[in-house]
C-alpha cells in the first residue's frame, strides 16, 4: 500500500481526467518531451530507450521526446523517428513494454522547420531543402556541432503549400496511432515550425497562413483538426512557449498576448486532451501568474520548464493549473514520482555532457550513461 504524500504536494497526487474524459491519469506528473538522441546508430528506437521510458513509468503521462514527422536536419541527427514501418515496430515494442507497467504514454509529433540544416545527415543528399513560413533565417552562429566549422542556421526555403506539412503531421498521427500510443503531443514550442508559423517575427506571409493573428494562428489549429480526426476525442495535446527566447522566437508582449489568446481560445472550442505551455526560464518566468488560464476551460491546463514538485503542488491549489509536465527533474530523477509521494529529496546531480547522448558511432550500451544509470533513491 502506498503511503500518503506529504500535504505540500498532495495535490500531485489526485488523478485527473483528461479532456472528453476519455483517459484518466493516476496522478499529475508528467514526464515532458526531452530529446535524448539515442536511437543509435540510425533513427529506429531501441532497447535502451525503451529501459529509460519504463524506468519513469510512474509518472501521470509519459511523453517522449520530439519525433520528427520527416526526414529533416536537425541538430539532433539521432532523435527517433515514425515514418517507417521499422520505426513503427520498434516504437510499439516501447509502448507495449509501457503498456504493461499500466502507464499512458503520447508521442510528441515534430518538425523543426526553419531550423534545419541541409547538410546534416537525414536531409543531406535528399531533394527536400530547409523550409520555413517565409525566407526568414534564425539568428544563432555554431548551432551544428555534427559538421565542420559548427554552421549555424540556413535561410529556408518559403514553404508553398503548407497543407503538404500538414498533411505529413496527420501520416505522423496515424503512425502513432498504428504503434499503439494513446495519444499524440503537437511540438509547437521552442521555435520550431508550428511555433515559427505562429510568431510574425518568422511569419511574414501575406497569404492565407499569415498577415493577422487569425492566419498565423491557421497552421496550428489545422494539425490540431487533423490529429483529432486520427485519434479521437481527448487523446491529441499541445505545448505552446509563448514568452519565446529560444531559437531566435519572440514578438512584442502586446503582440504575443493577442496571438496566443486568440489561439487558446480557438484550441478550446476543439476537443483536445490538455494544452501545455512552457514558461521562459533564465537558461533558456521565473513566475507564473496564469495569464493564459482563463482561455483554457474545457480540459486540463499544464505547466512545464524549471518545475518542481512543491510549487507544481502550489499551482495546482491556486488553480492556476491542473497538472505539470517535469523534465530535467526527471532526467536525474528516474523514481521521481515514488520520491515526492515518499518525501525523499531530488537529486540534481545532472551529466550535463551525456544529456543528448554520444553520437551514432558510439556503441549502444555506451549510449545508458547519463540516460538510463542514474540511481535511485532507498526506501
Amino acid at each position: 500500500m502506498s503511503p500518503s504524500p506529504p500535504e505540500n504536494v498532495a495535490a500531485l497526487f489526485k488523478p485527473l481526467t483528461l479532456g472528453s474524459g476519455v483517459l484518466t491519469l493516476p496522478n499529475r506528473i508528467v514526464l515532458a518531451a526531452l530529446t535524448r538522441n539515442r536511437a543509435v546508430p540510425t533513427t529506429v528506437p531501441n532497447e535502451v530507450m525503451k529501459d529509460y521510458y519504463l524506468q519513469r513509468a510512474d509518472a501521470g503521462l509519459l511523453i517522449t521526446e520530439a519525433i520528427p514527422t520527416s526526414y529533416q536536419g536537425t541538430e539532433w541527427a539521432n532523435a527517433p523517428c515514425l515514418h517507417t514501418e521499422e520505426h513503427v515496430a520498434a516504437w510499439k515494442t516501447i509502448i507495449d513494454a509501457v503498456h504493461e507497467k499500466g502507464t499512458l504514454i503520447f508521442g510528441q509529433l515534430w518538425h523543426a522547420g526553419r531550423v534545419c540544416h541541409p547538410d546534416m545527415p537525414l536531409q543531406a543528399g535528399r531533394v527536400r531543402p530547409t523550409l520555413g513560413p517565409s525566407a526568414i533565417g534564425a539568428r544563432d552562429k555554431e548551432k551544428f556541432r555534427l559538421l565542420p566549422g559548427y554552421p549555424g542556421y540556413v535561410t529556408p526555403t518559403e514553404i508553398p503549400d503548407p497543407q503538404v506539412i500538414v498533411d505529413e503531421f496527420k501520416q505522423g498521427a496515424i503512425n502513432a496511432k498504428k504503434a499503439g500510443f494513446d495519444g499524440v503531443e503537437l511540438h509547437a514550442s521552442n521555435g520550431y515550425l508550428i511555433n515559427q508559423f505562429i510568431d510574425s517575427s518568422s511569419n511574414q506571409r501575406t497569404d492565407a497562413w499569415g498577415g493577422s493573428v487569425e492566419k498565423r494562428a491557421k497552421f496550428v489549429l489545422e494539425l490540431l483538426k487533423e490529429c483529432v480526426a486520427v485519434f479521437g476525442e481527448g487523446r491529441v495535446g499541445i505545448k505552446f512557449s509563448p514568452c519565446g527566447g529560444y531559437n531566435d522566437m519572440g514578438m512584442p508582449l502586446a503582440e504575443t498576448l493577442a496571438q496566443y489568446s486568440y489561439i487558446l481560445t480557438e484550441a478550446n472550442k476543439l476537443p483536445l486532451a490538455y494544452i501545455c505551455l512552457a514558461r521562459w526560464s533564465p537558461m533558456f518566468e521565473t513566475h507564473y501568474d496564469g495569464t493564459y488560464r482563463k482561455y483554457v476551460t474545457n480540459f486540463p491546463f499544464w505547466l512545464n520548464v524549471a518545475m518542481l514538485p512543491e510549487e507544481s503542488a502550489q499551482l495546482i491549489n491556486e488553480g492556476k493549473i491542473d497538472g505539470v509536465e517535469i523534465g530535467i527533474p526527471f532526467i536525474v530523477n528516474p523514481d521521481l514520482v515514488k520520491r515526492v509521494l515518499h518525501g525523499k529529496e531530488l537529486s540534481v546531480a545532472l551529466d550535463v555532457k551525456r544529456i543528448y547522448g554520444f553520437g551514432p558511432n558510439v556503441p549502444l550500451e555506451e549510449q545508458r550513461k547519463g540516460y538510463t544509470d542514474y540511481p535511485t533513491a532507498e526506501y
